[in-house]
C-alpha cells in the first residue's frame, strides 16, 4: 500500500463479513464475492483523494473493478470488487506474494487466505 498510497495511514485490521476471497480473470487477481457465513479479513487504510485516484488507475476502475461501499461502525468504507464474475484462477507465485505480504504487513489471519486457495 506505502508503494501504491504514500500518503496513506494504516488504521486497523477489519472483517468483510458474509464475503469470501476468491481469485479470477485473465489476470487471476483477487476479488471477494458474498458468501453468507463467511469472512474476508482486510486492513483499512486511510486514503487520500489523489491516492483513491492512484488506486483507481492500478485497479482498472472502472473496467476490471468497481467500488463496492459499505458501512463500518457508522464511516463509509470502499473496497473494490470484480465487475466481472469469471471462474476461480489461481494467482501467480508473484501476486500471491504480493497477497502474502499484505496479510503479513497487516498481521492478518492467512487461514481464509489458505481456505480461498484450496477450496478449488
Amino acid at each position: 500500500m506505502k508503494r501504491r498510497c504514500k500518503n496513506s495511514i494504516f488504521l486497523k485490521k477489519i472483517n468483510l463479513n458474509n464475503f469470501r476471497l476468491t481469485f479470477r480473470s485473465k489476470y487471476r487477481a483477487a476479488d471477494i464475492e458474498y458468501k453468507k457465513g463467511s469472512i474476508v479479513p482486510g486492513a483499512l487504510f486511510e486514503i487520500s483523494k489523489s491516492d483513491e485516484k492512484k488506486l483507481d488507475i492500478y485497479e482498472d476502475y472502472p473496467t476490471l473493478y468497481k467500488k463496492f461501499y459499505f458501512s463500518y461502525y457508522g464511516k463509509k468504507i470502499m473496497t473494490y470488487s470484480m465487475v466481472r464474475k469469471s471462474t476461480f484462477m489461481y494467482p501467480t507465485e508473484r501476486y500471491l506474494n504480493v497477497v502474502k505480504r499484505g496479510y503479513k504487513d497487516c498481521n492478518l489471519n492467512d487461514k481464509y487466505l489458505k481456505k480461498a486457495l484450496a477450496s478449488r
